[in-house]
């Protein structure tokens, strides 16, 4: 009797401590997102990607998108899209990406593309 209480308290404990070490992760990263200059600055789309989001055998209906930006400079980065615009961007578009940090703020699409 003493042992499955026992297990079940540090079980709770395991949790508690995942819960505030994401807790503080994503916090740390909102800050750090809010500290960083608003940029607006020219780039291409290269790829697009989604993740499904799966609990165990079953889909929970949860995607996540991603779109991987090229700078002129060469430089890369991948941001998280809202779903809204996932469907917006095309592999390919050039125009102008606005971000801050690792926050995606939108993206204008040149018209001759």
């Amino acid at each position: 009797m003493l042992f499955s209480a026992f297990g079940f308290d540090l079980f709770f404990l395991l949790f508690v401590i995942l819960f505030v070490v994401i807790l503080v992760r994503n916090l740390r990263e909102w800050s750090r997102n809010n500290a960083s200059p608003r940029l607006s600055v020219p780039a291409t789309v290269v790829t697009k990607r989604r993740a499904s989001h799966y609990n165990g055998t079953t889909h929970t209906g949860s995607t996540t998108y991603y779109a991987t930006f090229q700078f002129e400079s060469g430089d890369r980065l991948e941001l998280r899209l809202p779903w809204r615009d996932a469907g917006m961007i095309a592999e390919g578009d050039h125009g102008t990406l606005h971000f801050q940090g690792t926050r995606y703020l939108g993206f204008d699409r040149d018209s001759t593309t």
